[in-house]
C-alpha cells in the first residue's frame, strides 16, 4: 500500500491493515476506521522530544521529582478490540493503575495523560476525532500543543467533558497539572529561533 493511498484518508480497516502500513506512516483505528498520516515535521518531532524529555525524569525515573509514572513516546493504545488504536504523541499512566509495563507493543489500559502535538495534517484530527474519542474512554488530562505558534493548551476530563484548565503561551515558567510538581520553560519546547 502506498503512502498516497492512505494520506488522510478514511476507510474501513482490521487491525491487521494498520499493521500493514508502510513504515513511514503512523496508522490509527478510529471506530474501526484507518487513518494514517505521513512522519511528522521537524518542529512537531522537536517539541515532541523537549516535552517527553522534560517530563521522563521527574516523573518516570523520580530524579527530581515525585516519579510514580510511565511516560512513554508514541505508544500504541488499544482502547477497544482493535476498533480504536491510537498513537498518541505521548501517553502517561499512573503507575497505581499500571504497575506492570506491557510486554509487547500493545498498551490496553487507559491513559491517565496524553499529549498531542498539532500539525497543519493533525490538527483536525486531534480536535475533532481524538479529543471525543479520548473523553470518551476517560483519559483524565490532555494537553495540546501548537510548536508553531508556541502555545499548550491543558484540559481536564470532568463528568465526561473537557475542562480547559489553562493555556499557556510563549516564553513563560509554567506548571502544568497533572506535572505541576515541576515547573518549566515553555521556552525549552520551540524550536529556537535563528536555529
Amino acid at each position: 500500500m502506498e503512502l498516497a493511498e492512505v494520506h488522510d484518508e478514511m476507510s474501513t480497516a482490521a487491525y491487521r491493515d494498520l499493521e500493514n502500513l508502510p513504515e513511514r506512516a503512523i496508522g490509527e483505528l478510529f471506530d474501526g476506521r484507518l487513518h494514517a498520516l505521513p512522519r511528522p515535521s521537524a518542529p512537531h518531532v522537536y517539541t515532541h522530544s523537549a516535552v517527553g524529555g522534560k517530563l521522563f525524569n521527574p516523573f518516570h525515573n523520580g530524579i527530581g521529582g515525585p516519579g510514580g509514572w510511565w511516560i512513554i513516546d508514541e505508544p500504541e493504545v488499544h482502547f477497544s478490540l482493535d476498533r480504536d488504536v491510537t498513537v498518541p504523541d505521548l501517553a502517561g499512566w499512573r503507575r497505581e493503575r499500571m504497575p506492570k509495563f506491557p510486554t509487547s507493543h500493545k498498551f490496553e489500559g487507559v491513559p491517565d495523560w496524553i499529549c498531542e502535538i498539532l500539525s497543519p495534517s493533525t490538527r483536525s484530527i486531534d480536535r475533532e476525532i481524538k479529543m471525543p474519542l479520548y473523553a470518551r474512554y476517560g483519559v483524565s488530562w490532555l494537553w495540546l500543543i501548537e510548536p508553531i505558534e508556541h502555545v499548550l493548551e491543558a484540559y481536564r476530563l470532568e463528568a465526561g467533558e473537557w475542562l480547559g484548565v489553562g493555556c499557556y503561551a510563549g516564553t513563560a515558567q509554567v506548571a502544568i497539572p497533572p506535572f505541576e510538581a515541576v515547573p518549566f520553560d515553555l521556552e525549552r519546547l520551540w524550536v529556537p529561533a535563528g536555529a
